[in-house]
């Protein structure tokens, strides 16, 4: 049952997206988004390619482990490498490489929803369960479709599917730190956030020293570094929350630095 509503909100994701590209031109297409300067060309292509690693690691893990390989070899080398290269998918431009992304997402939304939330399934990083997985790519669909209402400033409506990223934040604590070398400061702070529908959700003990509160939305923005701390209204108590807050990241890979106030809250 929870693999089938993490599938479903996914899916949701995933068609709430592609109705925004649905009305790009095709000059859209190859603008610069405000993160790292991806084109929307360039983020699709990003997608498509954890799409597919995703796919690979549910249906053919020495597959999966091969291109890893090839990947990192390519790096250690100094080439630059996605992956797409590894896939052989034709992807075509615009339009084509809407429609070949999105039919993809919903046959892994059905792996996904057919799977056990518990097994292991092997990744770029740490081996995860299939639930974290699941939960990652809705992170990564939600918040790289950021980018582009970002881009276009579009204001964009919010949903209670953003749940998942808010859980993935905040189980994503520890990592936040590790990946600076760093050890955290403290126990994870009470997390209390306003959801869109205006639910309450809260996570970890109760703590008036070492807590943050405010809408769920600006808690997703700042721990998939969509916005800087600084630029959202969450409330922050503590040094530690503030530590925190200052480096998350709910996403694997080598630390990034969160974006300047005022470079993406438009």
């Amino acid at each position: 049952m929870v693999m089938m509503r993490l599938a479903d909100d996914l899916r949701a994701e995933g068609d709430e997206l592609r109705a925004l590209l649905d009305t790009l031109s095709a000059e859209d297409w190859q603008r610069p988004t405000p993160f790292k300067g991806w084109t929307v060309d360039y983020v699709m292509q990003h997608l498509i390619f954890g799409d597919w690693l995703n796919t690979l690691s549910l249906t053919d893990p020495d597959q999966f482990n091969a291109v890893i390989a090839q990947r990192l070899a390519a790096r250690a080398e100094g080439r630059k490498a996605m992956g797409l290269e590894y896939t052989h998918l034709e992807l075509g431009q615009g339009p084509e490489m809407l429609r070949h992304w999105h039919h993809r997402l919903h046959s892994l939304c059905d792996l996904f929803a057919g799977a056990d939330p518990k097994a292991r399934m092997q990744w770029v990083g740490p081996a995860m369960s299939v639930r974290s997985a699941a939960t990652a790519r809705l992170m990564e669909t939600w918040a790289h479709g950021q980018d582009i209402y970002d881009l276009l400033r579009r204001s964009r409506t919010p949903t209670d599917r953003i749940r998942n990223i808010a859980t993935l934040g905040v189980n994503t604590y520890g990592w936040s730190f590790q990946i600076h070398g760093q050890e955290p400061p403290g126990p994870a702070p009470h997390v209390s956030l306003t959801a869109p529908s205006g639910a309450i959700w809260t996570w970890n003990e109760p703590d008036q020293e070492n807590r943050i509160e405010g809408p769920a939305l600006d808690f997703c923005h700042v721990v998939t570094q969509g916005r800087n701390i600084e630029e959202v209204n969450l409330e922050v108590a503590g040094e530690t929350a503030r530590q925190w807050m200052a480096i998350a990241q709910c996403f694997a890979g080598a630390p990034e630095t969160p974006p300047p106030p005022g470079q993406r809250g438009w």
